[in-house]
């Protein structure tokens, strides 16, 4: 049997409070884990009142350059969360492949469990981790396919092996071993030899249309930062949230 056994919390230190003598607490910092906490270099205020008052969509596009530099893979990785028809969530990771005022586009295959949760139930969340940097997006919205002309335009992009690997896998069915998924990619690599690969009608992308988009960065104590952007009518609205 494994045991974790967890640091007491420090104790709290009560302190008068200046303005109308209420009393507040403040955690002493009394052990080096919690010292460390403390004087992390990454516990720097980045959601204050100007942080509320931009654009969403320009803040994300800020934090994914950096996530960038930071992330040493897949900095456009994403949890995919989808409901089916009955309610039963599915969650799955996914690549980013453009975030713009259209919303958050990604790519998959239209006979895969993701893409059939959708069509049932053509709502989604992304949720963006980048542990290097102590943030976290949440991305909530109604679905929508992509024109075929963006699917082109991205299938187009995509290395040739790639290209043949869609066209192979019949994602999310049964399997019954490796070697028939490799006999596959082998027919439509023969089949594909030479010019161009077409995209399959069965493969495309899907963008979510963003209703929230949630900003998270951790701070010291766990005392972290959220603001809430909602779109509305009026454009984006914001809401500070408790930790």
């Amino acid at each position: 049997m494994c045991r974790i056994d967890k640091a007491a919390p420090p104790p709290l230190v009560y302190a008068q409070d200046r303005f109308g003598g209420h009393f507040s607490y403040v955690m002493a910092v009394m052990t080096k884990t919690d010292s460390a906490d403390f004087n992390d270099p990454q516990d720097q205020e980045l959601l204050g009142q100007e942080a509320a008052k931009r654009d969403p969509l320009a803040l994300f596009g800020e934090w994914l350059d950096e996530a960038t530099l930071s992330e040493p893979i897949n900095p456009t990785a994403a949890a995919l969360a989808t409901c089916d028809a009955d309610g039963l969530p599915a969650v799955r990771m996914v690549l980013l492949k453009a975030a713009d005022e259209s919303g958050f586009s990604f790519y998959t295959n239209t006979e895969s469990a993701k893409a059939k949760e959708m069509a049932e139930n053509p709502v989604a969340a992304l949720c963006f981790y980048w542990k290097s940097l102590n943030r976290q997006v949440r991305v909530q919205g109604p679905v929508e396919q992509v024109s075929a002309e963006e699917a082109d335009a991205y299938w187009a992009t995509r290395p040739r092996q790639s290209r043949i690997g869609a066209w192979a896998s019949k994602q999310s069915q049964p399997l019954v071993g490796r070697f028939e998924l490799e006999k596959a990619v082998a027919g439509y690599a023969l089949k594909h030899a030479v010019g161009d690969i077409p995209r399959p009608a069965f493969w495309t992308g899907y963008r979510i249309k963003p209703a929230t988009i949630e900003f998270w960065h951790q701070r010291a104590f766990r005392l972290h930062d959220r603001i809430l952007f909602r779109q509305s009518d009026q454009g984006w609205t914001t809401q500070r949230l408790y930790p």
